[in-house]
């Protein structure tokens, strides 16, 4: 778990992705390997990670912060709209199996890899005004989205922002702002439904795994604070296919677990 943290933390504040990406497929087979009844591992892994997901975007978004790569006008305006799609997005996570989260895991992430590996940085972008129905649309579908993978919203709010003309540090850093009104509705909506569901999973607050969450959490947050650093050295392009390429490996990888599950 500490090992793995490291990376996650890094990879959280370096891609502005929260972790989740990272975090909701180790934290699988650490609880398969645990023996944790199958019927309730993929929840216990997205609801654990969301609870991780807070601290590390809170360190991540400051980091951006000063280098004046957050765009805190969106922010509040995704707020509320955000809110109402992860609370749905719960909903609709609580009532699918484990195989189906998988499924639904591995889908997305690879929709994501095709974008950043595919898609090309703008030279000199001018950010275009996001109207109201986008607001609406690109926030509930953020939270909504982000729900069943345990996520900050990073790999969706991205590219939006991309699409609209902010530069991918600005996107990245804004993203990261994001994700912690994601994480921590996604948190509070795991702890309540897996209570009023009697999981009985030992050293859990409902879907959320508090040893997990005590290992994780420190080192992530230290780690967010050095990817967020580390970005602003790097190439835009090559920021974008490194993302895009590891979504890939992930997407494989869960996709196959689908099948031998």
């Amino acid at each position: 778990m500490a090992v793995s943290a490291v990376v996650v933390g890094f990879m959280a504040g370096f891609f502005g992705i929260g972790g989740g990406l990272i975090t909701v497929p180790v934290l699988f087979y650490l609880f398969s390997f645990a023996g944790i009844e199958q019927a309730f591992i993929m929840h216990l892994a997205v609801g654990t990670s969301f609870s991780i997901i807070i601290p590390t975007s809170i360190i991540s978004t400051m980091a951006h912060i000063k280098f004046k790569a957050v765009e805190l006008s969106i922010v509040k305006t995704f707020g509320v709209f955000v809110a109402i799609g992860v609370a749905l997005g719960t909903i609709f996570a609580i009532s699918l199996k484990t195989s189906s989260l998988i499924l639904f895991f591995s889908i997305m992430t690879m929709f994501f890899s095709l974008y950043f590996l595919t898609g090309k940085e703008k030279i000199n972008p001018t950010p275009r005004k996001i109207n109201l129905i986008y607001r609406v649309i690109c926030g509930f579908l953020s939270g909504f989205l982000s729900a069943p993978m345990g996520i900050g919203g990073g790999v969706i709010n991205t590219p939006v922002l991309k699409m609209f003309g902010y530069p991918i540090k600005i996107a990245i850093g804004t993203s990261a702002a994001v994700g912690f009104l994601i994480a921590l509705i996604g948190a509070i909506g795991f702890v309540i439904s897996g209570s009023y569901l009697n999981i009985n999973v030992p050293s859990s607050l409902g879907f959320v795994n508090v040893p997990a969450f005590l290992i994780f959490a420190p080192i992530t947050t230290f780690m967010a604070k050095i990817g967020a650093k580390t970005v602003h050295k790097f190439d835009i392009e090559l920021i974008g296919k490194l993302l895009g390429i590891y979504l890939f490996i992930v997407s494989c990888k869960l996709f196959y677990e689908y099948f031998s599950f």
